[in-house]
């Protein structure tokens, strides 16, 4: 069983940063990658990020990449997720998830496939 806690949302200015995390216990990450989604009011969860088991692979939607970074430490069983350039349609509550990774190197699967769950932080940017 591996629990997942985010943290590092808040309110920021258009154009501010955040940095997220995605803190991991009960089992070490080093086999799962890692996925950040994000569900704002109204609208349905979407894939924002994913990095591999290894970090080697990272992959984003279109309409973050070349804004935000994702991440992983494995030593500290954390997972990152950077933040700039923000913009008000970045408001939503972001939720890590994770997935044991049994082929490396294959892209990120639909968010039924990832097994655990954080609870999510919200981000929110101001105009």
């Amino acid at each position: 069983q591996v629990q997942l806690a985010e943290s590092g949302g808040g309110l920021v200015q258009a154009g501010g940063s955040l940095r997220l995390s995605c803190a991991a216990s009960g089992r070490t990450l080093r086999s799962y990658a890692v996925g950040w989604f994000r569900q704002a009011p109204g609208k349905e969860r979407e894939f924002v990020a994913a990095i591999s088991a290894s970090g080697g692979d990272t992959y984003y939607t279109d309409s973050v990449k070349g804004r935000f970074t994702i991440s992983r430490d494995n030593a500290k069983n954390t997972v990152y997720l950077q933040m700039n350039s923000l913009k008000p349609e970045d408001t939503a509550v972001y939720y890590c998830a994770s997935y044991f990774e049994v082929v490396p190197g294959h892209p990120p699967p639909p968010a039924h496939e990832y097994r655990y769950w954080g609870q999510g932080t919200q981000v929110t940017v101001s105009s």
